[in-house]
């Protein structure tokens, strides 16, 4: 089905505005599973390694089943996966808070709801991307901060709950703010199809030359007629018993016209079979020639040097950088900060600051004498150091203010997009990203639980923090070193190998 060109406007911004509530309601309760965490520690008195595969769960299964998500979207619509993955993510939430234990926490809250972000994800942007076409980048940039806006206000709204009501109430009310999804994909209309005509259906005997790839149909034919003939053999055995036995038979056969006509009927049988069979061979080398592309384009990627070191980038950066958006609160408790001292919930500020992030650093991209992949890389850098520096804050403000570096700085999100342009080109872009989002989700759940885990060894978040630095400004100076221009100019100055000229001597017939 063709659709209708994009409106860039019209409906497409309420699918902006539904689309920015889906994302808010979605990630903001997994965003913000820092309050949640401190409870759950209490609750369940597990280990924090242990604790944080909750968190670290909700985030990174989205990314890892990116692929089966494009595919569900692709193949039913943005609107049914929207409303099927609202029930998904609610009646997941509502299910944490009859959790007996931490196990219990790992399916419902870690791959139920975070398995539902993730479809909900890839809906929102790919309804968005077919309303929009000159404004995609300004509408899709607009649906992203629901995100980042959802993490400051849950982080205050889940405190406030968990005050009132507890911990299990909070989760029951946060859930049942997630059926409100429902209602904002049910407003995700579809574009209609276009007014021209649909394709004519190919004839069977037109099929094979359409699904041909490899110039031997004549060939192919005439082997599955043949197969087709020896397996009939008995067939015609029969025949030649009857014509030899009872010559009443063979005059019957003479006088009735119509067995004159069946006689032609297994002849036409086994063309029909012959050609079917033709095709469903074609089709299996089609199917495995797309596969071998796969692969080859796969492997064409990562030879190239800034893609490879792009990719160990995102892994470090999400391994070191996303703890802190999940156990900033734990860190401030274990620093000796009174609660009467925070002004503002520290996840809170990493919410609002990544916003800030986002839209600022999009806009620094867009100027052409930036380079994004430097800025990315500077990013990386800054990040490091403010993570390497966390175990040196002691009280509510510099731990405020680190926490808004950070955020700020994790907004580096939405130049990932230009830098994977920039490395590998359009044409390749999606299956680029893809990779790369895969092992973003690997290090989203890798991260909290590596962090929790030496602060049980150490019973301090210091060598923690500086695990998680170290991981980040080893990956910016990996992509940094890669991304140098020296690399071109040393394969400019390699010479150019001379062409091997062979001789070749034609036999004697003789």
């Amino acid at each position: 089905m063709e659709l209708k060109k994009s409106p860039d406007g019209g409906w497409g911004w309420m699918i902006v505005f539904v689309s920015f509530l889906t994302q808010f309601l979605c990630y903001g309760s997994p965003l913000a599973v820092g309050v949640l965490y401190i409870e759950w520690l209490d609750a369940f008195g597990e280990g924090k390694g242990k604790t944080a595969w909750v968190g670290s769960l909700a985030s990174g299964v989205g990314l890892l089943a990116s692929p089966v998500c494009s595919l569900c979207v692709s193949s039913f619509g943005a609107r049914p996966v929207t409303i099927f993955s609202g029930f998904m993510v609610a009646g997941g939430l509502m299910l944490s808070s009859f959790a007996p234990n931490i196990y219990f926490l790992f399916f419902s809250y870690g791959i139920v709801v975070g398995l539902g972000c993730g479809l909900l994800y890839t809906a929102t942007v790919t309804i968005t991307c077919q309303y929009f076409d000159s404004r995609r980048g300004l509408a899709l940039g607009l649906i992203s901060t629901g995100s980042s806006v959802g993490l400051f206000i849950y982080a205050a709204l889940q405190r406030m709950l968990i005050e009132f009501y507890g911990l299990d109430g909070c989760l029951l009310i946060v859930g049942a703010l997630a059926l409100n999804i429902l209602a904002c994909g049910s407003l995700m209309r579809p574009l209609q199809s276009s007014d021209c005509p649909l394709p004519e259906k190919t004839p069977p005997e037109n099929a094979p030359d359409k699904y041909s790839i490899y110039n031997e149909k004549e060939k192919n034919l005439e082997e599955n007629i043949n197969i087709l003939d020896k397996s009939c053999c008995s067939e015609e055995k029969c025949k030649n018993m009857i014509a030899n036995g009872d010559c009443k038979q063979e005059s019957l056969l003479h006088k009735n016209p119509t067995t004159i006509a069946h006689t032609k009927e297994p002849e036409m049988y086994k063309k029909k079979v012959a050609e079917q069979t033709y095709i469903c061979k074609q089709l299996a080398k089609r199917k495995w020639q797309l596969y071998k592309n796969y692969c080859g384009e796969t492997l064409a990627l990562f030879k190239n040097k800034v893609f490879s070191a792009l990719f160990i980038a995102i892994l470090l950066f999400d391994i070191g950088g996303f703890p802190p958006s999940l156990l900033m609160e734990d860190v401030a408790r274990s620093s000796n900060v009174k609660e009467e001292e925070f002004i503002m919930p520290l996840i809170s500020i990493i919410g609002i600051m990544t916003a800030v992030g986002k839209l600022l650093l999009g806009i620094l991209a867009d100027f052409k004498w930036i380079n994004t992949l430097y800025l990315y890389v500077a990013t990386l850098f800054i990040m490091g150091l403010a993570l390497c520096a966390i175990p040196f804050a002691k009280t509510y403000v510099t731990l405020a203010i680190l926490s808004g570096i950070v955020g700020f700085l994790t907004g580096n999100w939405s130049i990932f997009p230009y830098v994977t342009t920039k490395t590998v080109g359009i044409e390749k872009l999606a299956h680029a990203y893809g990779i790369l989002m895969f092992f973003a989700g690997l290090g989203n759940s890798l991260g909290p639980p590596i962090v929790g885990w030496f602060y049980d060894w150490t019973q301090t978040y210091d060598i923690a923090f500086y695990f998680s630095g170290f991981c980040v400004l080893l990956g910016g100076f990996i992509l940094l070193l890669a991304a140098l221009p020296f690399w071109d100019t040393c394969t400019k100055q390699l010479p150019k190998p001379a062409p091997t000229s062979f001789l070749y001597k034609v036999a004697s017939n003789v």
